[in-house]
């Protein structure tokens, strides 16, 4: 059984977006083939987003989403599948959603989306990697119908 926890740290009210994702990750999570795994999504704003990119990855600027994969670390060995922590920061949602002209919705589970497949040791890094993750995002969100 996997297991989904979410922490809102900011001052917005978020439990419809929490279920929706809930949902939405918990499916992948199936489709994937994933069981027995455990990961915090955690919902920030602007200067806690900055905070971490700053401190974590020396980018003194807004982002909309960072993960903290813990199964890169072989030294950690569970019974459980502990993926790690997704930042997700809901004022970019909000503003993404606008800039790229789709719903809320969509640019929610986007970022969410994306933050997981990270966990799961997808990355963009390299022309061929980005291509598969981003073909990878794409096929999900359309199976899910969550569209632009």
């Amino acid at each position: 059984m996997n297991k989904i926890y979410i922490f809102n740290e900011t001052n917005s009210k978020l439990k419809k977006e929490e279920k929706h994702l809930k949902k939405l990750l918990n499916k992948v999570l199936k489709k994937e083939k994933i069981k027995n795994a455990e990961f915090n999504l955690i919902f920030v704003d602007k200067p806690k987003i900055r905070e971490i990119n700053r401190d974590y990855r020396n980018k003194d600027s807004e982002t909309d989403v960072i993960s903290f994969a813990l199964e890169d670390n072989k030294l950690i060995e569970t019974k459980i599948r502990i993926l790690g922590d997704i930042y997700l920061c809901i004022d970019k949602v909000v503003e993404q959603s606008i800039e790229y002209k789709h719903s809320y919705n969509r640019e929610l589970s986007f970022l969410a989306l994306h933050g997981l497949l990270h966990l799961l040791g997808y990355d963009h890094m390299d022309k061929k990697d980005e291509e598969i993750m981003f073909k990878k995002q794409e096929d999900l969100l359309n199976e899910f119908k969550i569209t632009r």
